[in-house]
């Protein structure tokens, strides 16, 4: 597996001719916000960094802790949006179709710590699953022709999907949405295995565009303190020590993300990466073409797209 020393020395390598826009979708906190963090750090703020979410405060936060550019044309910006909802990601999809040209590099990492079991949102799906895979695909898919468009100009174009990659489970083809056997275990692992297949679907339709999943690993991150946990500050206060003590600084995982997210751009293909950045392969895999197959019919059908 690289080191960290290697990671950064090979992001350190990425000088674009072109100013590229990145779009990290879940990046006011957490692993997203990590890994914007570490592309605008790279790109020494010369690029067109937008982040979505809920947390306008949180985002400003982060926009201001970038470099500040140099390089005309540079725009760092928050796009408001609800991800729980469908309808709030296809405006907010149709929005950026309107006004950007290209699309370089899409991040989608919006998750959830809860222990509540399935609960719905107003369009019938459940929350944690609309946000760990249902938002994600859909903002892949209706941005599809903003990466194209970067990728037919001859610049890169790469996607990366933050979740848990290896981590996933069998699924079943009659219960897609989990709603007939719901627990969360079931639901975090079905949801890994549509994260496979859902870039590999994507991948046969734009095989020279790179499309990985990675698995962030244990990261020092907010994520209990966004949660919906109860106790979750006495819960904070008790873990801090431990979590520090055993896990990785947001810094570092944002530089091994972002080594996933560049070796993606080198070439097209579908990567499962594990935290250190290496390829997985087929480890762990639940899939198979009548899966693949499935999984993106009924996810057409979930979201409501034409």
């Amino acid at each position: 597996m690289p080191s960290l020393a290697e990671v950064r020395a090979f992001n350190a390598t990425f000088k674009p001719i072109y100013l590229p826009v990145a779009l990290f979708v879940g990046g006011t906190s957490g692993v997203g916000q990590t890994l914007a963090k570490a592309f605008a750090c790279i790109t020494n703020g010369n690029a067109h960094i937008i982040i979505c979410g809920r947390n306008r405060a949180a985002a400003e936060a982060t926009i201001a802790s970038f470099p500040k550019p140099t390089q005309e044309g540079s725009v760092h910006e928050f796009v408001e949006c609800d991800v729980t909802l469908m309808k709030n990601v296809r405006k907010t999809t149709n929005e950026l179709l309107s006004r950007l040209k290209k699309l370089n590099f899409l991040s989608v990492s919006p998750s959830i710590v809860t222990f509540n079991g399935r609960t719905e949102t107003e369009e019938g799906i459940d929350w944690k699953m609309a946000l760990h895979y249902y938002a994600r695909w859909m903002f892949i898919h209706d941005l599809m022709p903003l990466l194209r468009k970067a990728k037919d100009a001859g610049e890169d174009a790469s996607v990366m999907t933050i979740l848990g990659a290896g981590r996933g489970g069998p699924i079943d083809l009659n219960d897609l949405d989990i709603n007939e056997s719901y627990d969360l275990g079931k639901a975090a692992k079905a949801t890994n295995t549509y994260n496979d297949l859902m870039l590999e679907s994507f991948h046969e339709q734009n095989p020279d565009v790179g499309f990985t999943h990675q698995n962030p690993g244990a990261v020092n991150t907010n994520i209990i303190k966004n949660s919906n946990i109860p106790g979750k500050s006495i819960m904070q206060f008790v873990l801090y020590p431990i979590a520090a003590a055993l896990t990785r600084s947001p810094e570092e995982a944002g530089h091994y993300l972002l080594h996933g997210l560049l070796r993606g751009a080198e070439k097209g293909g579908v990567y499962r990466r594990e935290p250190h950045g290496v390829d997985i392969g087929k480890a762990k895999y639940f899939g198979s073409d009548e899966k693949t197959k499935a999984v993106w019919e009924h996810t057409v059908k979930t979201t409501s797209v034409s």
